[in-house]
This record gives C-alpha cells, structure tokens and sequence, in this order.
C-alpha cells in the first residue's frame, strides 16, 4: 500500500471536530484496525457492519437521551419550500430542516445491540464491528477528541460469567497490544454511558464500576471495557436461557491509537513502521 505523500497539496480540516487523514495516518488506522481485529479472532466474533443511522425510539428504550442528550447528532431533510430556496441559490446553513427520528451513532454497539432485539442468545454470541461514530462535544482537540471517528467494537451477550470473561481476556489483550506497540497505558474506573447517572443504578456503579478506560500517558482514553449486567438484555428482549442477556463489550477508539501511537514513536511514519512490525510477528 503506498503512503506517498509528496504529490499531496496540504490537506485542511472540512471543520470543527472533522479531519482528513494524509496517507501515512490513513495506513496507521487501517493497520491498527487489522491489529484490533485480533481480539475478535480469539473469541472467535463474526464480522458484522452496523447500520448508518439509529431509530430515535430505539435509543429511547435504552436512556439514550436521559444520560447524554447533547450528544447526539440528529438526522434532517430538506423539505417543501426549502429545496426551492436551495436550488435558487439560498445559502443551505440558513434553510429549516425536518427531522427524521433518527440519529448518527454516537457508540458502534447502539446499532448491534438494537438488532438483536428479541433474540435468544443461548450460552453466549459475540459479533464485531468497526463504525464511523458521532458526539456533539463542549470542544474539539486533534485526533483526541472528534466530531466524526472511527470505532471498533467486540460485543458479547450471554451469562455473567460469559461476559467476565469477555471483559477479562479483552483486557489482557489490550494491555498486551500496547506493550507490543510501545504504548504506556493506565487502567481506570470511568463514568457509563449506558446507565442513569442520577438513580439507583449510578450508585450501584460507584460500588460495582462497570466501565474501565486504558488511557494513554496524556489522558487520552483510547480503549475501555464496559459490562453492562442485564440492562440493554432486559430493555430489548434479549436472553440467554431464557432470562434477560448480560452483556459487555470491549472498544477501541481507532484515530486515539493512532493519536497515541504517533505520540509515542514521535512521527506517523516511525509509529506505523512499529505497528507493521508488530503486525508481521503476529501473523
């Protein structure tokens, strides 16, 4: 794969949050991607490729909208008199939209977990996803911190031992991959997203934390664990053995690697002549 970047004009930010990935970056994320998929092979997760948009209801049922509103990235349509302003040459940021009830991803397991609504899961299934995500931010930092990223998910649904061990032997992995990289990380309690922060269940987590991040030596969180008990099980009908599905994942924040990996090697290029060394010795 050719990562020339020498006939190349500067490449700008579209905007706020958004950014274009030269070749050198390009090739990082998709060779840490391959790395990330590693996980999934152990614990043999098929591939899947999540939905584009989210039901607005569907994320109702699970306090999308209770827990983290200024998050979400709504869906719109020009509509009626507006598509005659536009074609007359009306500046499009002025025109009114119509919304659509849905919403951009915020978190690539939104769209895995509604799709399995209703499903019987036995002893345990797993599946695997990257998705382009979305979250409105207070601000915008690099690749720390976008309005559109990339994220790969290893999502487990079944027993609570299933999901200890998911989340067990995704953190060996993690912390072994970092190693392996050179990447120094730390491993800390963090705020879930997938539960109500001002009820019962927000005390229950600050006994029992259900979220772990690895941040990497600036703060950068580019990876956590999550378990997430029964909650998204009993909210959408999913069991195991008939009783409502635990279920945890593991995520991987793609351009945060790759934000880390250059701050750790000291360039793109030095970073993603590491990450295919260590892709290599794992073949």
């Amino acid at each position: 794969m050719s990562t020339r970047t020498a006939d190349l004009p500067p490449l700008r930010e579209p905007g706020p949050g958004l950014v274009v990935l030269d070749p050198v970056r390009a090739a990082l994320l998709t060779e840490l991607d391959a790395l990330f998929t590693g996980l999934a092979e152990q614990l043999h997760a098929p591939a899947v490729i999540g939905p584009p948009l989210l039901p607005a209801e569907g994320l109702a049922k699970l306090d999308y909208f209770r827990n983290f509103p200024h998050l979400g990235v709504a869906a719109a349509r020009y509509q009626g008199d507006t598509l005659d302003a536009l074609a007359a040459g009306e500046p499009p940021a002025e025109q009114g939209v119509h919304p659509t009830g849905y919403l951009l991803p915020s978190a690539t397991c939104y769209g895995l977990l509604l799709s399995l609504s209703g499903a019987e899961v036995g002893d345990g299934q797993r599946v695997t996803a990257i998705g382009r995500c979305f979250r409105n931010e207070d601000h915008y930092d690099g690749l720390r911190r976008l309005w559109g990223f990339h994220m790969r998910e290893v999502l487990y649904l079944g027993t609570p031992d299933g999901v200890r061990d998911h989340l067990a032997r995704s953190k060996e992995f993690v912390l072994d991959l970092a190693a392996a990289l050179g990447i120094v990380l730390d491993y800390q309690p963090a705020n879930d997203p997938f539960y109500d922060r001002t009820g019962s269940r927000a005390k229950l987590m600050a006994l029992d934390p259900v979220k772990y991040e690895f941040l990497a030596v600036d703060g950068t969180a580019i990876a956590s664990v999550n378990r997430h008990r029964n909650f998204f099980g009993d909210r959408l009908g999913i069991t195991s053995g008939g009783e409502a599905a635990h279920s945890g994942c593991t995520a991987f924040g793609a351009e945060r690697w790759v934000h880390a990996a250059i701050l750790t090697h000291g360039s793109a290029d030095a970073a993603l002549e590491r990450v295919r060394e260590v892709r290599d010795e794992r073949r």
